[in-house]
Protein backbone atom coordinates (compact mmCIF):
# COMPACT_ATOMS: atom_id res chain seq x y z
CA UNK A 1 0.00 0.00 0.00
CA UNK A 2 1.76 3.37 -1.24
CA UNK A 3 2.44 5.83 1.96
CA UNK A 4 0.68 8.90 2.65
CA UNK A 5 3.82 11.13 1.71
CA UNK A 6 3.96 8.94 -1.57
CA UNK A 7 0.22 9.83 -2.67
CA UNK A 8 0.44 13.55 -1.62
CA UNK A 9 3.77 13.28 -4.00
CA UNK A 10 1.96 11.91 -6.52
CA UNK A 11 -0.91 14.37 -6.93
CA UNK A 12 1.68 17.01 -6.24
CA UNK A 13 3.59 16.19 -8.91
CA UNK A 14 0.40 15.56 -11.69
CA UNK A 15 -0.59 19.35 -10.72
CA UNK A 16 2.80 20.65 -11.28
CA UNK A 17 3.07 18.85 -14.41
CA UNK A 18 0.21 19.71 -15.60
CA UNK A 19 0.76 23.02 -14.87
CA UNK A 20 4.02 23.27 -16.74
CA UNK A 21 2.77 21.08 -20.10
CA UNK A 22 -0.06 24.29 -19.97
CA UNK A 23 2.81 27.07 -19.98
CA UNK A 24 4.60 25.07 -22.87
CA UNK A 25 1.28 25.46 -24.79
CA UNK A 26 1.38 28.78 -24.63
CA UNK A 27 4.26 29.93 -25.32
CA UNK A 28 4.55 31.68 -28.60
CA UNK A 29 7.80 30.27 -29.80
CA UNK A 30 8.65 27.73 -32.74
CA UNK A 31 11.20 25.92 -30.80
CA UNK A 32 11.08 27.29 -27.15
CA UNK A 33 13.91 26.81 -24.46
CA UNK A 34 12.56 25.15 -20.88
CA UNK A 35 15.13 25.18 -17.88
CA UNK A 36 13.66 23.32 -14.75
CA UNK A 37 15.69 24.15 -11.76
CA UNK A 38 15.50 22.50 -8.43
CA UNK A 39 17.23 21.43 -5.42
CA UNK A 40 17.89 17.16 -5.32
CA UNK A 41 14.91 14.71 -5.28
CA UNK A 42 12.54 17.72 -6.14
CA UNK A 43 10.86 15.86 -9.16
CA UNK A 44 13.20 17.67 -12.07
CA UNK A 45 14.21 14.71 -13.90
CA UNK A 46 10.75 13.37 -14.04
CA UNK A 47 9.14 16.05 -14.71
CA UNK A 48 11.90 17.22 -17.31
CA UNK A 49 11.38 13.35 -19.02
CA UNK A 50 7.17 13.33 -18.97
CA UNK A 51 7.57 16.92 -20.60
CA UNK A 52 9.31 15.45 -23.35
CA UNK A 53 7.26 12.32 -24.14
CA UNK A 54 4.10 14.62 -24.33
CA UNK A 55 5.46 17.37 -25.92
CA UNK A 56 2.74 19.32 -27.34
CA UNK A 57 4.30 20.30 -30.81
CA UNK A 58 5.42 18.96 -33.61
CA UNK A 59 9.41 18.32 -33.32
CA UNK A 60 10.22 16.57 -29.97
CA UNK A 61 12.59 18.57 -27.97
CA UNK A 62 16.59 17.63 -27.11
CA UNK A 63 16.37 16.81 -23.23
CA UNK A 64 19.67 18.03 -21.41
CA UNK A 65 20.32 16.62 -17.68
CA UNK A 66 23.14 18.49 -15.59
CA UNK A 67 23.64 15.11 -14.35
CA UNK A 68 25.49 14.61 -17.98
CA UNK A 69 27.97 16.91 -17.52
CA UNK A 70 28.41 18.08 -13.62
CA UNK A 71 32.22 17.82 -13.40
CA UNK A 72 32.30 15.22 -10.50
CA UNK A 73 30.76 16.54 -7.07
CA UNK A 74 31.94 19.59 -6.28
CA UNK A 75 30.76 20.40 -10.23
CA UNK A 76 27.12 22.46 -9.59
CA UNK A 77 28.72 25.82 -10.08
CA UNK A 78 30.76 24.36 -13.56
CA UNK A 79 27.93 23.12 -14.54
CA UNK A 80 25.67 26.40 -14.26
CA UNK A 81 28.18 28.39 -16.60
CA UNK A 82 27.65 25.69 -19.19
CA UNK A 83 24.28 25.95 -19.36
CA UNK A 84 23.86 29.43 -19.83
CA UNK A 85 27.22 30.19 -22.01
CA UNK A 86 27.89 26.54 -23.63
CA UNK A 87 24.42 25.63 -24.37
CA UNK A 88 21.85 28.60 -24.22
CA UNK A 89 24.06 31.36 -25.80
CA UNK A 90 25.15 30.19 -28.85
CA UNK A 91 21.54 28.29 -29.13
CA UNK A 92 19.98 31.64 -28.74
CA UNK A 93 22.51 33.18 -31.05
CA UNK A 94 21.57 30.73 -33.67
CA UNK A 95 24.98 28.04 -33.23
CA UNK A 96 25.73 24.56 -31.78
CA UNK A 97 25.58 24.59 -28.02
CA UNK A 98 28.17 22.29 -26.62
CA UNK A 99 28.96 20.49 -23.70
CA UNK A 100 31.59 18.08 -22.71
CA UNK A 101 30.28 14.75 -20.91
CA UNK A 102 31.60 13.55 -17.56
CA UNK A 103 32.85 10.35 -16.94
CA UNK A 104 31.81 9.46 -13.45
CA UNK A 105 33.20 6.15 -13.54
CA UNK A 106 37.16 7.22 -14.13
CA UNK A 107 36.02 10.80 -12.50
CA UNK A 108 37.28 12.48 -15.84
CA UNK A 109 35.77 14.83 -18.58
CA UNK A 110 34.20 12.50 -21.75
CA UNK A 111 32.83 12.90 -25.15
CA UNK A 112 32.12 16.65 -26.43
CA UNK A 113 28.33 16.76 -27.46
CA UNK A 114 26.74 19.27 -30.09
CA UNK A 115 23.73 20.13 -29.61
CA UNK A 116 21.67 21.97 -33.20
CA UNK A 117 20.67 25.40 -32.91
CA UNK A 118 17.19 24.25 -34.79
CA UNK A 119 16.01 22.49 -31.50
CA UNK A 120 13.72 22.69 -29.13
CA UNK A 121 15.50 22.08 -25.68
CA UNK A 122 14.55 20.91 -22.17
CA UNK A 123 17.41 21.40 -19.90
CA UNK A 124 17.27 20.23 -16.16
CA UNK A 125 19.24 20.08 -13.50
CA UNK A 126 20.62 21.90 -9.94
CA UNK A 127 21.76 25.42 -10.99
CA UNK A 128 19.91 25.16 -14.53
CA UNK A 129 18.69 28.77 -13.41
CA UNK A 130 20.97 31.68 -12.80
CA UNK A 131 19.72 35.25 -13.85
CA UNK A 132 21.89 34.37 -17.66
CA UNK A 133 20.11 31.32 -18.33
CA UNK A 134 16.51 33.02 -17.53
CA UNK A 135 17.41 36.11 -19.99
CA UNK A 136 18.13 33.25 -22.87
CA UNK A 137 14.86 30.45 -21.65
CA UNK A 138 11.58 31.15 -22.46
CA UNK A 139 10.07 29.63 -20.03
CA UNK A 140 11.79 28.54 -16.19
CA UNK A 141 10.91 26.38 -13.60
CA UNK A 142 11.46 25.88 -10.22
CA UNK A 143 10.66 22.94 -8.22
CA UNK A 144 10.57 21.92 -3.79
CA UNK A 145 10.05 20.00 -1.87
CA UNK A 146 10.82 19.24 1.73
CA UNK A 147 14.08 18.26 2.44
CA UNK A 148 12.71 14.81 4.19
CA UNK A 149 10.97 13.92 0.98
CA UNK A 150 13.15 15.38 -1.46
CA UNK A 151 16.54 12.95 0.59
CA UNK A 152 14.39 10.13 0.68
CA UNK A 153 13.28 10.18 -3.09
CA UNK A 154 16.80 10.93 -3.89
CA UNK A 155 18.72 8.13 -2.34
CA UNK A 156 15.86 5.67 -3.29
CA UNK A 157 17.06 6.63 -7.02
CA UNK A 158 20.67 6.58 -6.62
CA UNK A 159 20.94 4.35 -3.31
CA UNK A 160 24.20 4.22 -1.61
CA UNK A 161 26.31 6.28 -4.46
CA UNK A 162 24.71 9.41 -3.30
CA UNK A 163 24.30 8.75 0.34
CA UNK A 164 27.62 9.51 0.97
CA UNK A 165 27.59 13.05 -0.76
CA UNK A 166 24.05 14.24 -0.09
CA UNK A 167 25.24 16.95 2.42
CA UNK A 168 28.54 17.72 0.56
CA UNK A 169 25.95 18.33 -2.74
CA UNK A 170 23.70 20.11 -0.43
CA UNK A 171 25.98 22.83 0.09
CA UNK A 172 26.28 23.66 -3.38
CA UNK A 173 22.47 23.73 -4.01
CA UNK A 174 22.76 26.44 -1.02
CA UNK A 175 25.48 28.51 -2.69
CA UNK A 176 23.13 28.56 -5.84
CA UNK A 177 19.79 29.89 -4.22
CA UNK A 178 22.02 32.44 -2.24
CA UNK A 179 24.19 33.70 -4.79
CA UNK A 180 21.18 33.06 -7.91
CA UNK A 181 17.91 32.45 -6.22
CA UNK A 182 16.72 30.57 -9.06
CA UNK A 183 13.38 30.77 -7.01
CA UNK A 184 12.99 34.36 -8.04
CA UNK A 185 13.84 33.75 -11.27
CA UNK A 186 11.09 31.20 -12.34
CA UNK A 187 8.33 32.06 -14.03
CA UNK A 188 6.96 29.13 -12.39
CA UNK A 189 7.67 28.32 -8.51
CA UNK A 190 6.16 24.53 -7.73
CA UNK A 191 6.16 23.14 -4.60
CA UNK A 192 6.18 19.41 -4.69
CA UNK A 193 4.81 17.46 -1.90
Amino acid sequence: MPSRSSDAFAASFDVAFDTVLRRVCALDVALPRVVIDGRSGSGKTTIAARLRDAWPRQKTPRLIALDDFYPGWDGLASASTIVADGILAPIAAGRAGQFRRWDWNAGSPGASVSIAPDTALIVEGAGALTPHAQELADLTVWLDAPEVSRRERALARDGETYAPHWERWAAQERAHIASHDPAALADLRLELR
